[in-house]
C-alpha cells in the first residue's frame, strides 16, 4: 500500500513537515530508474529518493545518501536553490507534488510501472520535464486531472450497488482481500456497507505494519497477525519499507539465487559421483573380455570346417559358453576384438576413476563455496565474492539469457557460442583460464568451451563431443569429417579492432570429427 492514496494521504503532510523551507542543492541519478533529490533545512540534509524500477516503485527520504563518483548524471538542474514550499497529495490518486518558491510543481505519480517524476513550470498545465521520458502520455499530462475527488455517502454506495471497485477504486489489494476474506462479494447490500465502515475507518487510522506476503515485503495500514514492524510515522515507515524490499530484499534474492545454484550443481555433482562409483564396481567385478579371448583361442578346433557357432567351456567359471561367429568371421579375429575390447576397457576404468577424483575435488570446492556464501550478510561482501569468482557468473543467469547454448555430457558443461557477438561476451565474462576452448578450424562457426573448473583430465568421449558440436555450430556442417582446433581458454585472446568473434589462438592442437548435433547424440542433453 506504499503507493497507495489512503498511506499517501498521511505522507504528504508528513514530508510537508519535514521539507517545507529546505532549498534543493542537487538533482541526479545513477541508475536508470532512481531519482535523488538533496535539499537543505531547518532539519538539516535530507534525501528524496525515489526508485522507480518496475515492479520495485519505492520512496525512501535517508538522511545519507553517498553519491556515485561515477555513472552518475545530473537531472532537473532548474531546480537547483529552488525552496520547498508545500507538500501534498492529491485527492484519491496515487500521486502527491511539491509546490515550489519559483511556482512550479514537482509531481510524484505512483502508478505502478507507469510512475514517474514530472516538472510544470508556473500556471502551465502540461511538464516541461519528465524524468521517465519513454513514457510518452505524460508529456500532455495535465497535473489537474489528477485530482480526484470521490463521494463517500451512503447513497453514493447504494446507487453503485455495493461495488467497492467502483465506490472507492484506491482501495488497492491488501484492503480488497481484507473484504474478501469476510464475505463482502456474498452480503448483503447492508453488510457491505458496515464492512465497508469498517475498512475506511481502519484506513484512517494512522498505524503501518511491515509484513512478508508470499516471499515479498508490503506496507499495510490493515492489522496484520504477524507483522516485521508496527510504525506511526510514514516517514519511517517508508524508509523501512525501502530498505527490507528493495535494499535487503533484493540482496537476499541475489544471495539465495546463487546459493541455489551452487547447490544444484553440488546435486548434481554427488549424483555423478555415485552413478560413476557404482558403474565403476560393475566393470571391475564383471569378467574381462579377454578371458572369453582366451577360451575362443584354447578351443580354435572347434570351429573347424565352417563351423560359425560352439558350445566351449570356459575354464575361468566352469560353465558352458556360446560362442557364434559372425559370416565370414574368423575365431582369431572374434578373439582380438575381444583382447582390444578388454584393453579399452581398462583405459575406461582408468578415465572413471580420473573423472570421479576429480569430481570428488569438485564437490569439496563447492561446499567450500556454499560457506562462503551462507557467511555473507552484506551486498559489499556479495559483490566482493561475485568479483573473486567470475568464473561462475554463468550459474547465477538464467539459460535463455546467456550468451550461449548449455550441455551436459558425462558430468561435463559444454557452451557453445550463439553468435559472434556472444562469442566474445562469452570468452570475456564467463570463460575460465583453465576451460577449453574449440573452434572449426578456419571457418566461421561457434566458440565452444568445456568447462574443466575441478577437473584434472578430459576424457577423449568428452573431447570428440565438444569438437563435433564445434564442427555441427560451423560452416563444415554438412561435411562427413571436419578439422577443429582445441587449446586451453588462456591461449585465447581478443585483438584490440578486431571483428566480432575473432581472436588470436596459441598451442592450438587438431581433432578430425564428424560434425554432431545436439539432436543426434542420445548422451548430451542440453539444459
Amino acid at each position: 500500500m506504499n503507493l497507495n492514496y489512503h498511506f499517501l494521504k498521511y505522507l504528504a503532510p508528513a514530508l510537508n513537515s519535514e521539507f517545507s523551507g529546505s532549498q534543493i542543492h542537487a538533482c541526479f541519478s545513477q541508475s536508470k530508474d532512481e531519482l535523488i533529490f538533496e535539499t537543505e533545512g531547518e532539519n538539516g540534509i535530507r534525501f528524496i529518493r525515489a526508485h522507480l524500477l518496475p515492479p520495485q516503485i519505492y520512496l525512501s527520504f535517508p538522511e545519507q545518501f553517498h553519491r556515485a563518483k561515477r555513472n552518475s548524471i545530473d537531472l532537473f538542474q532548474e531546480l537547483i536553490g529552488d525552496t520547498i514550499e508545500k507538500c501534498s497529495v492529491f485527492s484519491f490518486e496515487r500521486a502527491f507534488y511539491f509546490d515550489l518558491g519559483s511556482g512550479k510543481k514537482l509531481v510524484f505519480k505512483l502508478h505502478g510501472n507507469r510512475s514517474n517524476v514530472l516538472l510544470y513550470q508556473k500556471d502551465d498545465k502540461n511538464p516541461s520535464l519528465l524524468f521517465r521520458n519513454e513514457i510518452r502520455e505524460d508529456k500532455e499530462l495535465d497535473w489537474k486531472t489528477l485530482e480526484n475527488p470521490l463521494d463517500l455517502g451512503k447513497e453514493r454506495f447504494w446507487q453503485l450497488e455495493g461495488n467497492a471497485s467502483l465506490f472507492l477504486p484506491t482501495l488497492g489489494t491488501l484492503p480488497r482481500a481484507w473484504l474478501k476474506e469476510r464475505g463482502y462479494p456474498e452480503s448483503e447490500i447492508e453488510q457491505k456497507w458496515a464492512l465497508m465502515l469498517d475498512l475506511l475507518d481502519i484506513l484512517d487510522t494512522p498505524l503501518f505494519a511491515l509484513t512478508e506476503k508470499q516471499g515479498e515485503v508490503h506496507l499495510s495500514l490493515l492489522p496484520e497477525s504477524n507483522p516485521i514492524k508496527t510504525l506511526s510515522d510514514p516517514i519511517t515507515a517508508s524508509n523501512e519499507l525501502f530498505y527490507l524490499a528493495l535494499v535487503k530484499g533484493n540482496f537476499d534474492k541475489e544471495k539465495n539465487s546463487l546459493l541455489k545454484s551452487y547447490q544444484d550443481q553440488l546435486k548434481k555433482t554427488e549424483s555423478y559421483i555415485l552413478k560413476s562409483t557404482s558403474k565403476l564396481e560393475e566393470l571391475k567385478n564383471s569378467a574381462s573380455p579377454s578371458q572369453l579371448a582366451d577360451v575362443i583361442m584354447a578351443n580354435l578346433h572347434e570351429f573347424q570346417n565352417g563351423k560359425s557357432v560352439a558350445e566351449l567351456l570356459d575354464f575361468y567359471t566352469g560353465n558352458q559358453v556360446k560362442v557364434t561367429l559372425k559370416p565370414n568371421q574368423k575365431p582369431q579375429l572374434l578373439a582380438e576384438s575381444l583382447y582390444r575390447k578388454s584393453k579399452n576397457r581398462q583405459i575406461e576404468l582408468d578415465q572413471i576413476e580420473k573423472t570421479i577424483a576429480s569430481k570428488v575435488n569438485l564437490r569439496a570446492e563447492l561446499e567450500q563455496k556454499i560457506q562462503s556464501i551462507l557467511a555473507i550478510s552484506d551486498f559489499k561482501g556479495l559483490k566482493i565474492y561475485q568479483k573473486t569468482h567470475k568464473e561462475d557468473k554463468a550459474i547465477t543467469k538464467e539459460v535463455t539469457g546467456l550468451p550461449f547454448k548449455v550441455f551436459e555430457f558425462e558430468g561435463y558443461t559444454i557452451w557453445v557460442g550463439k553468435s559472434a557477438k556472444d562469442n566474445d561476451e562469452m570468452l570475456r565474462g564467463f570463460i575460465h583460464k583453465d576451460d577449453l576452448w574449440l573452434h572449426a578450424r578456419q571457418v566461421p562457426g561457434s566458440h565452444v568451451v568445456v568447462r574443466m573448473k575441478g577437473m584434472a583430465v578430459l576424457p577423449n568421449t568428452v573431447l570428440e563431443r565438444a569438437a563435433g558440436l564445434a564442427a555441427f555450430y560451423s560452416k563444415f556442417k554438412t561435411e562427413t569429417l571436419a578439422p577443429v582446433i582445441y587449446t586451453e581458454a588462456k591461449f585465447v585472446r581478443k585483438v584490440k579492432g578486431s571483428a566480432p568473434g575473432s581472436v588470436m589462438v596459441d598451442r592450438e592442437k587438431v581433432v578430425m570429427v564428424p560434425p554432431v548435433g545436439p539432436d543426434e547424440e542420445t548422451s548430451a542433453r542440453k539444459l
